[in-house]
């Protein structure tokens, strides 16, 4: 058994450093170099290789065992999302039914900045919530696409829109599984996250408006934001704090849509904003002459609508129904030579453990099966021979063929940073800032993310040291628990996975630079925003009366 150590250097500053080179030097590639995602995700892999082994001691066996675990993970469930999810959307951009489905939309509302609150914000919070995994910005990003939005718009908001859900992610995972690995009790943990994220999705919708139509554009549609922003949050403290994490976003987000719609009947902006593109005015007098959208027939719009409420059908009972599949067929295969053959020691735990390394093959409870499923219906229902959906699969399989590589290659270094530690000396140089640890521990959690892709492996990384370090400085522990989580949230807009579906689900391969140097700045400033009101919490009256537990 090998034991992880977390200062190699006997210094912290040059540790800390030579830990983040692999992650830094993928992103300068993207962001700077402009290499290509798959090849920015390779050489931040063989970085971390020649770290992990040469810096930290890692037998090589190890860390290439590692390194192929995370490539599996990143086959199922985040290709599989993914490829699925494409499938289904060629499908019905090939058949006519995604343009019938835009007029709809367009129908509702031709502003563009109405759609996005619609579309981005909170039908988003549904899937994140029904779904998560990569699944929320996949489907927005394509349908914001299909609406005619330029593909920077289209991913870039998307990502901005998918953060205030992601703290309860699909079904309250992310919660549930801090609570369980690391101890905390899973309902005070869900009320303290209720307690910090409503003050952010008021303020999102807002940020998401003002991103895309600057502040004049925004405060055209303040009192729409507002109501969709404010549903939202008050949906999200109450299901938090009164019934449990698992339904958090699917109730919120489906009040918000609610609410939303029906302002809608009764309001409409002064001036329609019909530009797609950021940056740019795309105002226009309501007085002008209205571009009405084609008007089609009820059994046209039910035809092309069946795909889309098939998938979100889908998605939903296969979230609720995770366990009974899991217990249909879910083999858990331990790798060999790597299962608890990696072994975390203190600060990060209380004792040294032994790090599992599984591969789950729950094809079955897979969201991407569902999605597959959805995309099977609704192309049967359109019309399309089992042959052609075949060939289909086939040509949009080769068409995400270097996005599926990143993704495998991105959670390949992901999975061998976590088992080499270099995630863990990154994470206890947060945790040497003693009175502004709240803060930092807050940013420790956007990093968790950043590095992970994901909430609930965040947690499950960084959830530990949060409660130690949380009672070594005589904090509430509950409070840094839900830090992790909510500030998490801001780091999935720039971590690469989600940026990759992002870019593939948009058709705007090999422009991740682009999209992350957008999202970058967006991502820093809202999870300041998140550690600052976790330091008010943890110091300042009335913020401190928020808090809950020990």
């Amino acid at each position: 058994m090998w034991s992880q150590t977390y200062d190699p250097f006997q210094h912290a500053a040059i540790s800390t450093v030579v830990a983040s080179l692999p992650v830094v030097l993928m992103l300068a590639g993207l962001a700077v170099a402009g290499l290509r995602a798959h090849t920015a995700a390779l050489l931040g892999l063989g970085v971390a290789l020649l770290v992990a082994v040469l810096a930290y001691g890692m037998p090589v066996g190890l860390a290439f065992r590692a390194a192929g675990l995370g490539a599996l993970t990143g086959l199922v469930p985040i290709g599989w999302i993914i490829l699925n999810l494409l499938y289904l959307y060629r499908l019905t951009e090939l058949n006519g039914s995604f343009n019938v489905l835009r007029d709809v939309i367009g129908g509702l509302t031709e502003d563009r900045r109405l759609q996005l609150l619609l579309v981005a914000f909170a039908f988003g919070a549904f899937f994140e919530g029904a779904a998560g995994f990569g699944a929320p910005v996949a489907v927005t990003s394509a349908i914001l696409m299909g609406l005619g939005f330029s593909p920077l718009a289209a991913s870039g908001l998307s990502l901005l829109a998918n953060t205030a859900p992601v703290a309860f992610g699909a079904l309250g995972t992310p919660v549930v599984t801090l609570a369980k690995v690391h101890g905390y009790d899973v309902q005070t943990l869900s009320a303290m996250i209720g307690r910090q994220l409503p003050f952010f999705s008021l303020l999102v919708p807002f940020w998401l408006i003002w991103a895309f139509a600057g502040r004049r554009g925004m405060m055209g549609v303040w009192p729409a934001i507002l109501v969709t922003g404010l549903s939202f949050g008050i949906a999200q403290f109450a299901v938090s704090n009164f019934m449990g994490p698992e339904l958090v976003d699917v109730l919120a987000s489906l009040f918000s849509m609610t609410c939303l719609l029906g302002f809608l009947r009764v309001w409409q902006p002064k001036v329609i904003w019909r530009g797609t593109a950021m940056g740019g005015d795309g105002a226009e007098s309501a007085a002008a002459p209205v571009r009405a959208a084609p008007r089609h027939r009820p059994d046209e719009v039910l035809r092309a609508a069946l795909p889309w409420v098939f998938l979100t059908i889908a998605v939903f009972v296969w979230g609720l129904s995770k366990k009974f599949l899991d217990g249909v067929y879910a083999p858990r295969i331990p790798i060999d030579g790597l299962h608890l053959m990696v072994q975390k020691v203190p600060p990060v735990v209380m004792s040294s453990t032994p790090e599992k390394a599984e591969f789950t093959f729950a094809i079955l409870s897979a969201t991407g099966t569902a999605i597959l499923l959805a995309a099977v219906l609704g192309g049967l229902n359109a019309g399309y021979s089992v042959k052609n959906l075949l060939e289909q699969y086939a040509r949009n399989f080769w068409a995400c063929r270097w996005s599926l590589l990143t993704i495998v290659l991105m959670l390949a270094l992901g999975t061998l940073t976590r088992f080499a530690g270099l995630d863990t000396t990154l994470g206890l140089a947060f945790v040497a800032t003693g009175m502004l640890y709240p803060f930092f521990g807050t940013m420790m959690g956007w990093l968790g993310v950043a590095l992970t892709g994901s909430d609930t492996s965040s947690n499950v990384l960084f959830g530990g040291m949060q409660k130690v370090a949380a009672g070594q400085l005589g904090l509430p522990v509950h409070l840094m628990g839900a830090a992790n989580s909510s500030g998490g949230v801001m780091g999935k807009m720039i971590d690469a996975q989600s940026i990759v579906v992002a870019s593939t689900a948009t058709r705007w391969e090999n422009h991740e630079g682009e999209i992350l140097r957008f999202v970058f700045f967006h991502s820093v400033a809202l999870a300041s925003l998140v550690g600052l009101l976790v330091t008010l919490q943890a110091y300042v009256w009335p913020f401190s009366s928020l808090v809950l537990g020990p």
